[in-house]
């Protein structure tokens, strides 16, 4: 009869999972596709994962695991830092929803869990990528499968469930890659797939056979009982807890929402949860061969990484079992040459601009994003059911209409060819001493500006930036926030209607949800999907709150859309980017986030920059120096501006942002 344990072992697995995401944050975060110093990825599963321990540790005891993992992703969704956070509250969210229909959880309820988590996941990607944290979770979910659906007579068998499933994940994996690197990679992910074998016949052995001093034998230190493996031969606990004292049900009892049962007639839950670990593990290692700027790069997904880790650390909190020894993260770069890092294309790749009303029910929002997002970019689509006004960029008019169509009734189409379109004349943007904060050459105190009815936040780092932001009259938010913290700057404003400026595409997803959240609550919020501090300054100059809140939210992304965006940064290690190796201390000029030059000195490698984007034509340059930037930096550009490109205007701003010494944009 299977046995059950209520949300005990969920508290357990949250509270492990943090500690072992602690533990191994700076080797997620070292995970970066390039050699800067700002890869957070670790930082923010951390982050994200206290925000779920938090919420799961102010939940009564008496609250059973289903729902405890919904507490869980409320809490990771409300402080979900990055695109890793966000995918993670997703997991979580997947998790909780399968299990809230199931009085007792077996191995086939933990598999179909896992494969409703990694579909949520999916379901949170605009666009999804294989090689990342995705196809991790697509990986254990199937192993988790393969180890269901196998016939287990007793705990001995573990081993070959074990071996068949990460096969499974294996060959799953291997459907994925399509890399010229898969070769020269693939002897890593086989030594995985064999090591994950040995893995099963440890955790077979000692299964079987528990020592009177080994953990799976122990009692539990906070009191709760026990859950026996298939067959009744061990009991098992884990070290770590979110609080002492919160006891499980009795063995055979059934909790509210859910229990964790481990029986025989099929793979239990501990087999299941080993299963998902070693495929997670397995496809882990091949993410380089699906994804060639991780070969690029000689590393493994950092989000990929994280969801081991967490799986890993469910296992432990089932058995009390230290995890195996993690394979290598740094898989040594492989050339990949016409591999690129997907990223979002700015509007010059389309040729034309498409705007209609559209009345059409909420539930129809989404696919309709979905559809125009594969069409184009510069995608705006905001309103309230039922009326919604759609704006995009595409080369194919008729499917972008057809899609409106599908969705709704849409009025008022509008089509705009870029090429026969006549330039607006711009405001010079002069510089205001009582409205904007220092230039690199003088400047006066900055000064607010409130806004009634409407406001706009905006993230950004250094304390130049965000006083320049704020003399714009935006709300500004520093370093990396979660979706709670954007939403209470959304509240903050006091406005109605609310534009968010992320400038990172790391921070576009926790922006999307928390104006969602805003949504909700009836504020209307939109989010313009800046990836630079230089792009919301060219959104923030053509505001005009004269004009209605969806005019206005278009005016800002085409504005920024316009404006190209670079950065220059020191490389932290030795790498291969698609501009050639660079050593540890090179400088590195990285355009709409592609590494394009190689230098040794920061001010003849901006110069080089700066020739390269005016190539393509522009009228102002805005250069915004960092911690790091050398002295009189700003007076050098603006003279080789000045003698190369006479009829460019430059402005110069001190920002102070770490990592990044100048930012550049280019209208």
């Amino acid at each position: 009869m299977p046995e059950s344990g209520d949300g005990a072992v969920v508290r357990r697995w949250c509270a492990a999972g943090l500690d072992a995401l602690r533990r191994h944050r700076s080797e997620i975060d070292a995970l970066n596709v390039y050699p800067v110093p700002d890869g957070d990825t670790g930082t923010n599963l951390a982050l994200t994962m206290s925000a779920a321990v938090a919420a799961v540790d102010a939940a009564p005891d008496t609250v059973g695991a289903a729902e405890l993992l919904a507490v869980a992703a409320r809490g990771a969704l409300l402080g979900a830092r990055g695109n890793s956070g966000i995918i993670l509250a997703q997991l979580l969210k997947g998790l909780a929803s399968s299990l809230a229909s199931a009085p007792v959880v077996g191995g086939s309820e933990l598999a179909a869990a896992l494969d409703s988590a990694a579909r949520s996941a999916y379901a949170a990607v605009a666009a999804p990528v294989e090689g990342t944290v995705l196809s991790v979770a697509t990986a254990a979910a199937r192993a988790a499968a393969s180890a269901a659906a196998a016939p287990v007579s007793s705990s001995s068998a573990d081993a070959s469930v074990l071996s068949s499933a990460v096969r499974a994940a294996s060959a799953a994996a291997s459907v994925s890659s399509s890399s010229a690197d898969a070769p020269v990679l693939s002897a890593a992910a086989d030594a995985s797939v064999s090591s994950a074998v040995a893995d099963a016949s440890a955790f077979s052995s000692s299964a079987d056979a528990p020592s009177a001093a080994s953990p799976a034998a122990a009692a539990p230190a906070d009191g709760s009982a026990a859950l026996s493996s298939a067959g009744g031969s061990a009991s098992s606990s884990t070290g770590a807890s979110s609080s002492p004292g919160r006891a499980s049900s009795a063995a055979g009892g059934s909790s509210a929402g859910g229990g964790l049962g481990i029986g025989g007639g099929s793979a239990g839950v501990v087999a299941v949860a080993r299963a998902a670990a070693e495929g997670a593990r397995v496809a882990l290692a091949r993410t380089p061969e699906q994804l060639p700027a991780l070969a690029r790069a000689g590393v493994v997904d950092a989000g990929g990484r994280g969801l081991v880790v967490l799986l890993e650390a469910f296992v432990t909190s089932l058995t009390g079992e230290a995890p195996p020894a993690a394979g290598p993260a740094h898989v040594g770069a492989v050339a990949a040459p016409g591999g690129v890092m997907d990223r979002e294309a700015g509007s010059v790749e389309f040729g034309y601009e498409v705007q209609f009303l559209l009345d059409a029910p909420a539930a129809a929002i989404g696919p309709l994003r979905e559809a125009l997002g594969a069409l184009g970019d510069s995608l705006v689509v905001v309103g309230d059911d039922p009326t919604w006004h759609v704006h995009v960029h595409v080369n194919d008019v008729g499917a972008a209409i057809e899609a409106g169509i599908a969705a709704g009734r849409p009025s008022r189409i509008a089509v705009t060819r870029f090429a026969e379109q006549i330039a607006e004349q711009r405001s010079a943007r002069t510089p205001d001493p009582e409205q904007t904060s220092p230039d690199l050459f003088g400047g006066g105190s900055p000064i607010p500006v409130e806004v009634a009815g409407s406001g706009v936040v905006v993230v950004c780092s250094g304390r130049g930036m965000s006083e320049l932001l704020a003399a714009e009259g935006a709300t500004v938010l520093t370093g990396t926030p979660s979706t709670g913290e954007v939403l209470a700057a959304i509240q903050a404003t006091g406005a109605s209607r609310v534009v968010v400026l992320p400038n990172d595409a790391n921070v576009l997803a926790v922006a999307n949800t928390a104006a969602a959240e805003a949504r909700a609550a009836g504020i209307r919020a939109g989010v313009v999907p800046t990836r630079s501090p230089v792009q919301a300054l060219a959104a923030m100059a053509v505001r005009d709150t004269g004009r209605r809140f969806e005019d206005d939210v278009i005016a800002m992304a085409e504005a920024a859309a316009r404006c190209r965006s670079a950065e220059l940064t020191v490389a932290a290690r030795e790498a291969l980017t698609v501009a050639g190796r660079c050593q540890r201390g090179d400088v590195l000029a990285i355009v709409d986030g592609e590494v394009n030059l190689i230098g040794q000195d920061l001010e003849q490698t901006a110069c080089l920059l700066l020739d390269r984007m005016l190539l393509a034509g522009g009228e102002l340059v805005t250069l915004i120096a960092g911690q790091g930037a050398p002295a009189g930096l700003g007076e050098t550009l603006r003279g080789h501006v000045a003698a190369a490109w006479p009829f460019v205007e430059v402005q110069c701003y001190e920002g102070g942002q770490p990592h990044y010494p100048l930012l550049v944009g280019v209208e």
